[in-house]
C-alpha cells in the first residue's frame, strides 16, 4: 500500500453547500477507487498568495489516503484539472516519514500549541539592593527632544 496526500482549493465563490458536495465528491472517487481514506483535513478559507482565476481566497481542502497502487491517479487529476470548480491542487505520494509527521500532527504533537499563561506573583521583594529611588530623587529634564544631548538640560 502506498500513501498520499492530495491538497486542493475550491473556489469561495460556491455556496456552502457546494464546497462541501465538491470536496465528498472526490472523497467518494477515491472510495471507488479502492482507496483508503486516512484523513481529512478541512483548512477552511484561506487568502492565497496570487490570484488564481481573478480569485484572491480559497476553501483549502487536503485528503490523506493509502492506495494498492498509483494507476488511478492519472484519472484523479485529470478530473480536479476538467473541474472548475478547482482551483489549484496537488498529490504527493508520502513516505515514512510524512506519513509519522501527518500522525503525531493529528495528535497534537506538531502545531499550535496552547500556551497556558502563567500568572506572575506579586513583588513583595524590595527593589534591587534594598535601593529604592523616589521621584523627588530622579534629576528632571527640560528642553525640546532634538537628537543632540546639548539640548536637554537638568533642572535644579
Amino acid at each position: 500500500m502506498r500513501n498520499y496526500e492530495t491538497t486542493f482549493i475550491v473556489d469561495p465563490v460556491l455556496s456552502g453547500d457546494e464546497i462541501k458536495a465538491t470536496a465528498q465528491a472526490y472523497v467518494d472517487n477515491l472510495q471507488k477507487e479502492g482507496c483508503e481514506i486516512v484523513f481529512v483535513d478541512e483548512m477552511g478559507l484561506r487568502t492565497l498568495a496570487y490570484d488564481i482565476n481573478k480569485r484572491n481566497n480559497g476553501v483549502y481542502y487536503c485528503v490523506e489516503y493509502t492506495a494498492p497502487n498509483g494507476a488511478f491517479l492519472r484519472n484523479y487529476e485529470l478530473g480536479m484539472r476538467r473541474d472548475e470548480r478547482i482551483l489549484r491542487f496537488l498529490t504527493v505520494a508520502l513516505d515514512k516519514y510524512g506519513v509519522q509527521y501527518n500522525a503525531d500532527k493529528r495528535a497534537g504533537k506538531i502545531g499550535k500549541a496552547k500556551r497556558h499563561k502563567q500568572e506572575k506573583p506579586a513583588k513583595t521583594e524590595p527593589a534591587a539592593h534594598g535601593i529604592s529611588r523616589k521621584k523627588a530623587d530622579s534629576p528632571h529634564l527640560t528642553g525640546v527632544p532634538s537628537g543632540d544631548a546639548e539640548s536637554f538640560k537638568e533642572e535644579e
